[in-house]
């Protein structure tokens, strides 16, 4: 008995030793097989996919479900949590909501006492976010909204709430917003209440500091930050945050968008102003030179100016007829006498010659 034993362990160990072996050999050339670039072998490895993966989807049948289980359990928990969440917050913005249209109603009136006209080209495409590009060098979305519907490189888009970013590139059906985060982003703004004009400067965080101040002693934390409008990159008033203190001493701006759940985005039709570029009559000149009928420069009470120009014209005038008719004079006189006394004194002469 302890003889068959014995023999049974002596065939069963070599054998465990070669299984092992091949085992490691096995793995260690399906290791090389994925770290080699090359294309026999990507070409060989694709057919290997192709062949195992779908013989491999009934085994992996039960994995799959008991994944889809868990899951499921934690979305339910994580839906109780988002319903009691959102419950508060339904409770918070009907507060919001009253206050809001207080404020409108407030506005609409101050708007008829002040006779103020909207812009009424101002108006607005709302877009999906189809894809969150963001990296660590480039924070940008794609929009399922572009050329066909009228979009135009440099318009705003935002949130609902605070300005996000701007349109840069557009497509026929898409078009990518840069984010106020991008390293590339450069927006000039104004803080209120103060009115110190800056400009926002992205830097790849979530919250971007502000330069070039002119009083940095003017600014606080919490003051609102708005678009300024400088430049004709954004419209004017557009929120962009809050002024807030930053670990490295610098103001930065907590951004009023929530760029954690950026699902729908609107981008505001922005339309530049009209260029002006003839004076329309505006520029009024001084009476002292007003035209008159001859194209001269008329001059009227009070033009110094004027009258002295008048004077030395008429000084100028008066010289030079004076002078040209005194040397016309003399010459015509001088002339005419001359031949007439060489006309009578001729036969006189002749005569007492002979």
């Amino acid at each position: 008995m302890a003889k068959t034993r014995r023999q049974s362990e002596d065939f069963v160990t070599p054998v465990r030793r070669i299984l092992v072996g091949l085992l490691v050999f096995a793995l260690f050339a399906l290791f090389l097989l994925w770290r080699i670039d090359s294309p026999r072998v990507e070409r060989f490895r694709a057919q290997v996919v192709d062949a195992v993966v779908p013989n491999m989807e009934w085994a992996l049948v039960p994995v799959t479900r008991a994944v889809e289980l868990v899951e499921g359990f934690q979305s339910y928990a994580r839906l109780a949590e988002q319903n009691q969440e959102l419950r508060r917050e339904l409770q918070r913005m009907k507060a919001w909501k009253e206050a809001a249209v207080q404020l409108e109603e407030e506005n609409a009136r101050l708007l008829d006492l002040n006779n103020v006209r909207l812009d009424a080209r101002l108006s607005y495409v709302t877009g999906r976010v189809l894809t969150d590009s963001g990296s660590p060098f480039r924070q940008s979305v794609l929009l399922n909204v572009g050329a066909r519907d009228g979009l135009v490189d440099g318009w705003a888009a935002m949130d609902g709430l605070g300005l996000v970013g701007r349109i840069s590139g557009v497509g026929q059906q898409t078009a990518r917003v840069i984010l106020l985060t991008d390293s590339s982003s450069r927006i000039p703004v104004t803080v209120q209440p103060s009115g110190q004009k800056a400009l926002l400067s992205g830097d790849n965080t979530a919250r971007p500091p502000l330069e070039f101040l002119d009083d940095r002693e003017a600014v606080r934390p919490g003051d609102r930050v708005v678009s300024s409008g400088d430049g004709g990159v954004f419209p004017a008033g557009l929120l962009v945050g809050a002024v807030v203190a930053g670990a490295d001493g610098r103001l930065r701006v907590q951004l009023a968008a929530d760029y954690g759940r950026l699902e729908f985005l609107r981008v505001l039709r922005s339309h530049p102003g009209e260029a002006v570029t003839e004076a329309g009559g505006l520029i009024v000149m001084h009476p002292a030179l007003a035209p008159v009928a001859d194209g001269r420069a008329a001059v009227r009470p009070g033009g110094a100016a004027g009258a002295a120009d008048q004077t030395t014209d008429q000084t100028t005038g008066q010289t030079a007829d004076e002078t040209t008719g005194q040397t016309t004079d003399e010459t015509t006189g001088q002339t005419t006498g001359q031949t007439t006394d060489e006309t009578t004194s001729g036969p006189g002469d002749t005569g007492d010659d002979e």
